[in-house]
């Protein structure tokens, strides 16, 4: 018998034993000898490459049919990631509707999902267990990404008010595919990956997926590695293992910001940003960088009692560095020694002589080591008359994590020999400019433990009828340590309930209403303090602030449309949190700039899969009509000159945000492709005077196979060069990806 974790065998033993008492001599064909699994059809694995239309998910723990999970689920199949160039993960989410950015971290930490912070709270997964934040990431490796809307609650409890982001592995397979793709584009951009597969006997298979890549956009640089190696044995049989290797190594130049330029005059009660600055010109020096590295190991057991009753078993340990040395440009103002006379405004728009100053710099440096252990049962039961659905597991993290949040070397003295570095013009991006690296670094300390209990039960009330219950205990412990010497700890217990309802009148259509509750920690930053201790009891005072709790209502819809060949879901939703505390990184002491209550409500729509044999469809709308901040209870947060007040939207929620892809095959070897992410207008969060314009980029695909085995595809993203505002902050914007043209090359063999 293989090796399984002792509360996973506990947790095992207990409900098996439930499960076989109360269906003992009622269902013998539920208990098989031996389990054996024979799918004729083309493996799942391929067909996630053919279809834009994804019809299972273990996001809701356990395999499920989409139609059977009670919450808006958005998944963006390897197809779809493929077709639209999505090789970066953040332009994964830039191409999700409901998802916006704060800019100035050039990574994944600041992503908003209907307004709320997503990446900061570390709610990004890799086959449901939760990853470090401060990363970048690339999609070479990924089947598909899932986006669960709304609240974690039961499934992962300690999390984000406005979902989670899970993106799912490639697996071995019983059948050979090796597959090759060569893609060049703008800016000396130069990919190759390659997926290979190889069945191994008759119930083992290996897979290696590899790619490298090279880019130079103009001084913007793009350079990534990654290899994911995976090994599994005993497919479909009693006992299955699997042993998986990945890492990835970037190295990015990346255009930190462009300065801003207002409509109106200060005191205005409305100014729009309007971007000035080409979006393809990078000011920043060419000491600049954003490097990470991360390398994990997961084992995974699955031991199938029988046909309907399962238990997965998964270790993890994973190390991941981000380094991160970057420019923030600026217009020099009225400054008489740099820039005498100069003023820039849009009645004074800059020329090729305006002078940017590039005196301000942002560093951070941080490592994590996180070790998981996580156990899921799942059994097919009937009890009292009712068939029951039930899952339970458990689940325990540790963290160990090393941060320096603000360390960016301090401005350069004002010398004749340092002009070069702190100042250029607007007419000369990529100057070359280089300031050595003379930073000396210390590092805060976060030390956390967590361990997560959950049940949930789904019984049958009648053919059409399903009602769902669920509840996750978590505890979660935490020490820190700040620059000073400070130490803080803290220690909660946190219940996640979810409870729902599902009728499905017919195998075509599915009906849901569901609520779930999760919590933020005030640890999930990873630097709570903030320098900021309580001399009583030398804890940190943010430490001892109670959780974030979130709630989730929703009312949806999925529908089987076309032949089943397309699912369409609705959903209207109303997102809230309470003890709202959004404390801003790059402040020397605590800052709160929101507190208290707000929420978010609206309707989310999704469509995905084949209209037509030839014509294919995606579609991802999130609308909020409605959202504002209910109750602020800081001292800062009402007088006039706030920069929030009661009553205001938040920042970084439009009402509007949507994402389209479509093709049509308009001849036996060619296909069209077309595509838009639209955003409304949204202000910065902070700033309630200054609004970004609503924009739509549209991006176009042309597709020819040349024979069974091989296709060419022309890709070009942002077809009209739109010039946009694409995350924002406080002063400053991260302008979107000019137009960039590629061709891709892609050989099965």
């Amino acid at each position: 018998m293989p090796a399984i974790p002792l509360g996973a065998l506990l947790l095992a033993a207990s409900l098996h034993a439930t499960a076989q008492s109360v269906s003992a001599g009622s269902d013998a064909e539920a208990t098989l000898g031996s389990v054996t699994v024979t799918d004729q059809r083309e493996p799942a694995e391929i067909r996630a490459k053919s279809t834009l239309k994804a019809e299972t998910t273990r996001l809701g723990k356990g395999q499920q049919a989409l139609r059977d999970i009670p919450q808006n689920l958005t998944v963006m199949t390897e197809r779809l990631l493929d077709e639209r160039n999505l090789d970066d993960f953040r332009e994964v989410l830039r191409t999700t509707a409901g998802v916006t950015f704060q800019a100035g971290e050039t990574g994944e930490e600041d992503v908003r999902l209907r307004g709320f912070s997503l990446g900061q709270a570390g709610d990004i997964y890799r086959d449901g267990l939760r990853e470090a934040p401060l990363i970048s990431r690339d999609t070479f490796a990924t089947e598909r990404v899932e986006v669960l809307k709304g609240s974690a609650s039961m499934l992962f409890g300690k999390g984000s008010t406005g979902g989670v982001v899970n993106q799912v592995t490639k697996q071995p397979f019983l059948r050979e595919h090796y597959e090759a793709e060569l893609t060049l584009g703008s800016g000396q951009h130069r990919r190759l990956q390659a997926d290979i597969n190889r069945p191994v006997g008759e119930r083992s298979a290996v897979r290696l997926n590899a790619m490298v890549q090279r880019a130079d956009h103009a001084g913007a640089q793009d350079d990534r590695q990654g290899v994911a190696a995976s090994w599994r044995t005993g497919i479909g049989e009693r006992d299955e293992f699997q042993v998986d290797l990945y890492h990835l190594k970037t190295d990015a130049r990346p255009i930190y910001n462009h300065p801003w330029l207002l409509t109106g005059q200060s005191g205005d009660a409305q100014r729009t940003l309007v971007p000035v600055l080409p979006a393809k010109n990078f000011y920043g020096l060419a000491s600049d960088y954003n490097r990470s590295e991360q390398s994990v190991l997961t084992l995974s057991h699955t031991h199938r009692f029988s046909a309907t009753e399962e238990l997965k078993t998964t270790l993890r340990h994973g190390r991941y560095e981000r380094d991160l040395w970057t420019t923030v440009v600026g217009f020099c103002q009225n400054n008489a020694t740099l820039c005498p006379g100069q003023t820039v405004s849009l009645q004074q728009p800059p020329t090729a002589d305006t002078i940017l100053t590039r005196n301000n710099f942002k560093g951070r440096r941080g490592r994590s080591d996180i070790t998981q252990l996580q156990s899921d049962y799942s059994t097919r039961v009937r009890a009292g008359g009712l068939d029951h659905l039930l899952t339970a597991g458990v689940d325990f993290t540790h963290e160990d994590a090393q941060r320096n949040q603000n360390n960016g070397g301090g401005a350069l003295p004002v010398l004749p020999d340092n002009a070069h570095i702190r100042l250029t013009r607007v007419g000369t991006p990529n100057d070359g400019a280089y300031r050595p690296d003379t930073r000396s670094w210390q590092y805060s300390h976060f030390d956390s433990q967590s361990i997560g209990l959950y049940a949930q039960d789904v019984v049958s009330l009648s053919d059409t009828v399903k009602l769902v219950g669920g509840l996750r205990l978590d505890r979660f412990e935490a020490t820190y340590h700040d620059l000073n010497g400070n130490r803080g700890t803290m220690t909660h217990r946190l219940w996640s309930p979810r409870i729902g309802a599902l009728w499905q009148p017919d195998a075509l259509s599915s009906y849901y209403v569901s609520y779930g509750e999760s919590y933020n920690t005030s640890g999930d930053t990873y630097q709570f303090a903030l320098g900021n201790f309580d001399p009583g009891t030398n804890n940190a005072r943010l430490a001892n602030t109670p959780p974030e709790k979130s709630r989730n209502l929703e009312l949806g819809a999925k529908w089987e449309l076309f032949e089943q060949r397309a699912l369409l879901g609705v959903a209207v939703f109303r997102s809230e949190k309470t003890n709202e505390r959004n404390t801003d990184p790059d402040s020397a002491a605590t800052q709160l700039l929101l507190s208290g209550k707000r929420h978010a409500s609206g309707v989310e729509l999704n469509l995905a899969g084949r209209i037509t044999p030839r014509w294919e469809v995606f579609y991802n709308h999130t609308w909020i009509p409605q959202a504002r901040i209910d109750r602020c209870n800081t001292t800062t947060c009402n007088p006039a000159g706030a920069a929030q007040r009661e009553g205001d939207r938040p920042g970084l929620t439009p009402k509007h945000s949507l994402s389209a892809w479509t093709t049509y095959r308009f001849a036996p070897q060619w296909r069209v492709g077309l595509g838009l992410t639209h955003r409304g207008q949204q202000s910065p969060e902070g700033n309630r005077t200054v609004v970004a314009p609503a924009f739509t980029v549209w991006d176009g695909m042309l597709e020819v196979t040349v024979d069974e085995k091989t296709t060419v595809k022309l890709h070009i993203a942002n077809l009209t060069d739109k010039r946009y505002a694409d995350a924002l902050y406080r002063g400053f914007y991260a302008p979107g990806t000019p137009r960039r043209v590629y061709l891709s090359v892609k050989t099965v063999f």
